[in-house]
């Protein structure tokens, strides 16, 4: 009897042949092939980078035309823990493991990884490097938190528009009222609380969006239209002073969601990032990707969806001030002498009525807001 192909062996026979580049490329984990050669002390890193998977494209914010033949040096600060790890496979000639290390620099940010390297046989230095991102969990973390602030003030815009509203209207009736026959040295307090009472009627207007509990409208919508449509209207209008650059990628597959909606959310953030950028120099970076492996939850539904659009607003602004980012998304947080507070919780409900994700990374000179979002497929229209 002949003995069966061992599980994961494929058959020579079989004529079913698996792409080893296809493998590599489905991967949500970045993966490197790294050519490391020997460095005296004090030289900078002389690891070259011979392959990258599309994960690790999307890390480093390369093409992979470019990411090969480049110096890892270049994208990573010399004393990273990664060129250590590296050089210990090299000496070694065994796989080494690091959990919970932290990736930073001004070209991709502050990532929380699990680093794997492994020696390539046969192949001289080479050795393999995998990178996997341990923030997955607080993405979901954090979208659980932007909907329960989008929840809560959702709640909070139907207590105003029946508790505080109406009585308002009943009190600027009143100081009309008593502006009639009220002395001169008075009229100046009447007219304050017509104002003031018109000034809260116009906050409480604002927050009804919240309460509107109506279905999405979606369909396929080209997020590129979209993002071309908002720059042109920050150009014309609030960033006349800003450069802005686009790095989008043209074969993303349509969003599902709301255009009108969708040009609202980036109408914000790039509202918010020209605010932020410096009166000279200022720059916004509107980029779009693809990415895989995302899966969440959509609210109100035992349902997930896939999330791989990543559309991102960067600028090169000083940064979200630390004690502020834990609450960003939350009602009335405001870093704005006039600004009330309610945008970015806006923009966390929408994009979480449309199933999306929105997380952000700050640090001086760099701050980059990514909305994953759904695509769209053949009968999705809702």
């Amino acid at each position: 009897m002949a003995r069966p192909a061992a599980i994961g062996i494929q058959h020579p026979a079989d004529p079913a042949s698996f792409d080893v580049a296809a493998i590599l490329g489905a991967l949500p984990d970045a993966v490197l092939v790294v050519a490391a050669a020997p460095v005296a002390n004090g030289d900078a890193p002389a690891e070259t980078i011979r392959y990258a998977n599309p994960a690790a494209e999307q890390l480093f914010g390369i093409g992979a035309a470019h990411l090969c033949g480049a110096r890892l040096g270049e994208l990573l600060p010399h004393d990273s823990p990664l060129f250590a790890l590296i050089r210990q496979v090299v000496q070694h000639g065994a796989t080494v493991s690091e959990e919970g290390v932290t990736l930073e620099s001004p070209r991709i940010g502050h990532h929380f990884v699990t680093l794997k390297a492994a020696p390539m046989s046969d192949a001289g230095n080479a050795v393999v490097v995998t990178i996997h991102e341990r923030s997955i969990a607080r993405k979901i973390d954090r979208q659980l938190v932007h909907r329960n602030a989008a929840r809560s003030v959702t709640a909070m815009a139907a207590i105003l528009a029946h508790e505080v509203k109406n009585p308002l209207s009943g009190i600027r009736g009143a100081a009309q009222l008593l502006e009639q026959s009220a002395q001169p040295q008075d009229l100046e307090l009447t007219r304050l609380i017509c104002d003031e009472t018109d000034r809260i009627c116009a906050l409480v207007d604002r927050m009804e969006i919240f309460s509107d509990r109506r279905p999405l409208n979606r369909m396929a919508v080209n997020i590129h239209q979209v993002l071309e449509h908002v720059r042109k209207v920050a150009q014309n209008g609030f960033a006349r002073h800003i450069r802005f650059v686009e790095t989008y990628d043209p074969s993303l597959p349509p969003v599902l969601g709301n255009r009108d909606q969708l040009v609202q959310v980036f109408l914000n953030l790039v509202k918010n990032a020209a605010e932020a950028a410096p009166a000279n120099g200022g720059e916004i970076v509107l980029s779009t990707a693809y990415q895989q492996g995302i899966r969440l939850a959509m609210p109100g539904s035992d349902s997930r969806m896939k999330l791989p659009l990543v559309v991102s607003v960067q600028d090169n602004g000083s940064g979200i001030p630390e004690d502020l980012r834990p609450l960003l998304f939350d009602p009335f947080v405001t870093t704005k002498v006039n600004g009330s507070g309610l945008g970015l919780a806006l923009v966390a409900k929408m994009i979480g009525d449309h199933g999306g994700v929105i997380e952000f990374d700050s640090q001086p000179r760099r701050t980059v807001f990514r909305v994953m979002l759904p695509i769209h497929a053949k009968g999705d229209e809702e």
